[in-house]
């Protein structure tokens, strides 16, 4: 069964889109457009009575989502039906006093689940909460932004990068199709999350020819023949669209 993600020109350099039920990693350096393409994947299943999740570990879900508001997909129409839905599950302590709770918004911005942990979550606590929401709502699109922010409980890298495998494993038994966000910003650097994902697509942002230029590179693909060129990126009133070939 094939996802269709919503952003326009994608789907066709994946033999029609994603394969369901797998894990995908979009990584690139801030400004690329990895937040856009993933709320026009959750805003495209949400049109369709498809159930998207946006975990949120950095920004606030309420930026996220004014944001977002900015282009057509019609975002707080679907937050308001229950159809696209963003968790808070980043440390909310502030300057000045304890915050303890971390909170997460519902479709009536409302206080929900909290947690008594002011620091950055670890990767066991946030799949308990992304697991319980996957229950309750049935998702079917899951965006977790990032897996950057994610603080492990070793210093050990070896015991990290198990425990990295561990989690993305255990999204793999949700039953969603999922899209995991990485502040990289070297394809090269491999990590991790590279090698256990399904999909790996890289977005860039950097100069080129004395211009700014934003393009898009599927790195890795399984199951699924793929462009591996870098393709130009267009922010349009819909979201992203993907262009032709980067000369």
């Amino acid at each position: 069964m094939r996802i269709q993600t919503g952003v326009d020109g994608f789907d066709d350099l994946v033999q029609g889109g994603l394969l369901a039920e797998r894990v995908y990693l979009v990584s690139g350096p801030p400004g690329c457009g990895k937040t856009t393409f993933c709320v026009q994947y959750l805003a495209q299943g949400a049109a369709f009575g498809e159930v998207g999740l946006y975990v949120s570990l950095l920004e606030s879900p309420q930026n996220i989502i004014n944001d977002m508001s900015n282009y057509s997909m019609n975002v707080m129409t679907l937050v308001k039906m229950q159809k696209l839905l963003f968790a808070d599950l980043g440390p909310r302590m502030e300057y000045g006093f304890m915050d303890e709770f971390n909170e997460y918004v519902t479709p009536e911005y409302e206080v929900g689940r909290s947690a008594a942990d002011n620091e950055a979550p670890s990767p066991a606590t946030v799949f308990k909460e992304i697991a319980a929401y996957v229950a309750e709502y049935d998702v079917k699109r899951l965006v977790i932004d990032s897996v950057s922010a994610i603080r492990f409980t070793s210093k050990d890298s070896s015991l990290q990068e198990k425990e990295m495998s561990r989690f993305i494993r255990n999204l793999k038994k949700l039953g969603c199709t999922t899209i995991l966000i990485s502040e990289m910003t070297e394809p090269t650097a491999y990590s991790t999350e590279q090698f256990a994902a399904h999909g790996v697509i890289f977005m860039h942002n950097f100069l080129y020819d004395k211009t700014m230029t934003r393009a898009i590179q599927i790195i890795k693909m399984r199951g699924t023949k793929h462009d591996c060129n870098l393709r130009n990126i267009e922010f349009t009133d819909k979201g992203l669209t993907i262009k032709d070939l980067l000369d």
